[in-house]
């Protein structure tokens, strides 16, 4: 049986500064890889192909852009 991936660290969005929004936004991304694929083995396998893989790392791009843009509207750093 696989472990429950915790999404969202500390079950909160809220952060101190924007910077601090935007890390947790990738770290969030990066969660959402590991709750996808559990197999730390086969990531590591996979990565040296998405990571010369324009269309995948813009893609991840966008994945962190949409966590940050919810971490951001959660914080109301655009007020």
């Amino acid at each position: 049986m696989s472990e429950q991936v915790e999404m969202i660290p500390g079950n909160s969005l809220i952060t101190k500064t924007p910077e601090e929004g935007r890390q947790l936004a990738v770290k969030m991304a990066r969660l959402v890889i590991k709750a996808t694929q559990p197999d730390a083995a086969v990531r590591e396998k996979l990565r040296p192909i998405y990571a010369e893989d324009a269309a995948m790392l813009i893609a991840i791009g966008q994945v962190v852009a949409s966590e940050f843009a919810t971490i951001a509207a959660a914080n109301n750093y655009w007020k």
